[in-house]
Order: C-alpha cells, then structure tokens, then sequence
C-alpha cells in the first residue's frame, strides 16, 4: 500500500477469510500445496463427462443445450477469478467418500437464472432460493453422473459428496481450494446464448480421480538412471564389468591394467598385489566407496540442499483449508470516531447539550475495529438514513501487531 489506499488483491484477501499476513510480495494468497496433475486423464474424464451434461441438462430444462469440448487444466485461484463475472453462483460439493477433498462448480448467475426460467416456465430477475435450489439439483445429478463414469472405467466404487451447498456470492467470497487445482471448463450454447459451467477439483481429489481412473502423474525420480558402469570399465583397461559376471580369478590376469585409484587398501586379497591398487575385501562384492563414482566418471544424481519454507510467510494450507470451519463465526465490529479522557469529575459534571471533544480532527480517517483491535481505516458515509463507514485503509501486519501490543 505505497500510496496509504486499500488494493484489490488485499480485498479479495479480506473477504475471501485468509489474513493479510499470508500474502506474498505480490500481494496474493501464499503458495499452497504443489501438485503434479495427469491431466489427459482428467481430460478423458472430461471428455467422457460432456456427452452425460448436454442429456442432464437438456433432461432437465426439457430443451435442446449444446455442450462444446470441455477444456482441462491445472490453475490457481487467481487465474480462475479473472475468468469470473463479479458475482458468481457458487456450488459446493466436497468428495467425502472413496475420493476426498475441494469440488466446487460455478457459473453466472445469467446461468443460473436461464435454467430456472426453463425448468419452472416462470420469469425470474434475481437470485433467490428457489433458482439456488434448481441449481443445486441439477448440479446434483451431474456428480451422480460423474461419479459413475469413474467408478465404471477406474478401480474404485464407494465414492460420495457431500450435499451440494449453493451460494450467490461476490466471486471474492468463495473458498477455492488451497494451491493449484483443476479446473474444467464446460462451454454450452443455447439460443444462441453460451454459458460455461466451470469445475473446479482441488489437488486430493483430483489426484484420487487420477488413481481410481487408474493414470498417475510422472514419477518426478522417473529420469535418475542406475549407475553407469562404463567409466568403470573404461577405467579399467577394458576389464570385465565388476558385477560379479567375470570369476574372481579374472582379476588376477589384469596384472597392472588397472592404475592406482587410491582406494585405501587395507588388506589386499590374495594374488591381487600385482594390480597396484587398494580394493578393500568388499570392494569385489561392488561396496564401493562414496567418492568412487566422482573418481571414475559415474553419472550420479543430482543431490541439491533442502530448502526450508519461510515460517513467517503466513499460514500454512492446512491451517488455510480449515479456515471455512469458523467461517460462520460472528465477530463484533465497531467504527470509533475518536477517543479522550476525562476526570471523574468531568464525567460526574456531564449533562444535556455536553459538548465532548476528541482526539480526531474533523475529516480525519476513523477506525475500523474487529473485536476491540484496530484493523483498517475509513471514512463514514451516509447510506439512506443509515450511517456507514468506506474502507479507505487496511493497516499493515506491523501496525496490526503493534495494535495488539
């Protein structure tokens, strides 16, 4: 906040229930957990997927939708609000059985209302309870559908969600899964209107998917290759690999074949001093010392430091993911314009028509309070006959602390 005002990013923070404490230096929600998705087997999940929607949804408004080639790809919470209108319908159906994790579907709120209009014969200009709960069937009978393809062409069954949960709220507002996830995007035409039905499957479950449609993402050890035994040959001489395919007694004829490698004999076998070099007893059985493969050209993995998160970056993807556990807590929030302090005799002397002067210049921001503690400043505004406070300022986790201090 170079310039004292609230940004975009630090709102959708606010409202989206994560502190400001957990955001980057680019001002977005901190990394999540990391991911490596299969994704052509989602996408022939999907695929398989666009045929059962377009008989779903056109079984369910009783006219003819169009369903597109759905299109699969990993993403991130960011990515996905820049795709959404302000205001989205939002459907949660978390996997909870067989399959566990993030499911949540979204779509226009135009969506929502057409499909209402179709499924009811009524005219409907907003978003109530009544369109929710259309959706929310509909919504409905399409995992149903999905769960069925999984559970017919994978290795899995058992799998269920929970009831679908159906809000229209500011796309700010909903709880996308933690770090990357998948996201399915269903195109469909009507009327010559498109809609898109997005899907989004957060990493567990997308990478349980994976595992009961029988795919897996490449292992990420998959290119490590065993020990390369040429420079070994190379080194010596020519002579028979060490694996145990030449006799033992091979190793007597190469004589002086095999320069000094420097391997520290201790005690040489039997018919082996000609060799010139010091192979321990178990070097014939390939117990090779740690720096021989640096000595003898071997290709080795690549071993890197571990690098440790920084703890201080905000909260963890656990601790995130269970912040929709006191979603639904109430907090109290005050607005104070300004503060002082009185003897007691002052106060005693108090009546009718006291003027009180505060500690706040006039124009001066207010204070935002969440349970007694200092959070954001604003400006107070009048809203019809009710007064009302504009967030012009969110304070810094530094201030914030202090606050508490």
């Amino acid at each position: 906040m170079s310039d004292g005002a609230i940004s975009q990013d630090e709102i959708d923070a606010l409202l989206s229930g994560v502190a400001i404490d957990g955001l980057n230096s680019s001002g977005h929600v901190g990394n999540g957990p990391t991911y490596h998705f299969d994704i052509p087997t989602l996408q022939s999940m999907a695929d398989a997927l666009k045929p059962k929607l377009e008989e779903n949804i056109n079984k369910t408004t009783s006219v003819t939708f169009t369903c597109e080639n759905p299109v699969v790809e990993q993403t991130n919470r960011d990515h996905v609000l820049s795709k959404l209108p302000e205001v989205v319908i939002g459907i949660n159906a978390d996997y909870n059985a067989g399959v566990k994790g993030s499911h949540l579907y979204l779509m226009a709120p135009e969506f929502a209302l057409k499909i209402f209009q179709l499924v009811s014969s009524e005219e409907a200009t907003e978003v109530d309870d009544m369109v929710l709960s259309v959706v929310s069937e509909f919504i409905a009978t399409h995992i149903s559908a999905e769960i069925q393809e999984v559970e017919g062409k994978g290795n899995a069954s058992g799998l269920g969600y929970a009831t679908p949960e159906t809000l229209n709220e500011s796309k700010a507002m909903i709880m996308f899964p933690q770090g990357d996830f998948v996201l399915s995007s269903y195109p469909l035409t009507y009327d010559g209107n498109a809609y898109t039905l997005w899907e989004c499957i957060g990493g567990d479950a997308a990478e349980g998917l994976t595992k009961a449609l029988g795919g897996g993402a490449a292992d990420d050890n998959a290119g490590l290759t065993p020990i390369d035994l040429g420079g070994m040959n190379a080194a010596a001489g020519g002579a028979a690999p060490m694996g145990g395919a030449a006799p033992m007694g091979g190793m007597q004829q190469m004589g002086g074949a095999m320069p000094n490698m420097g391997m520290g004999m201790q005690q040489p076998m039997g018919g082996m001093q000609q060799m010139g070099m010091g192979m321990p007893m178990g070097g014939m059985g390939m117990g090779m010392p740690q720096n021989m493969g640096v000595n003898m050209g071997m290709n080795v993995p690549n071993v890197q430091q571990l690098q440790y998160p920084n703890l201080q970056a905000g909260l963890n993807a656990g601790e995130q993911g269970n912040i929709s556990l006191i979603m639904d807590v109430f907090m109290e929030m005050t607005v104070e314009l300004g503060r002082t302090k009185k003897t007691i005799k002052d106060i005693l002397g108090m009546g009718e028509g006291t003027i009180i002067e505060l500690d706040k210049l006039a124009g001066e921001p207010v204070d935002i309070l969440v349970n007694h503690k200092k959070i954001a400043k604003g400006e107070v505004v009048v809203i019809d006959e009710n007064f009302g406070v504009r967030v012009t300022e969110i304070l810094s986790p530094m201030e914030r602390v202090t606050e508490l201090n």
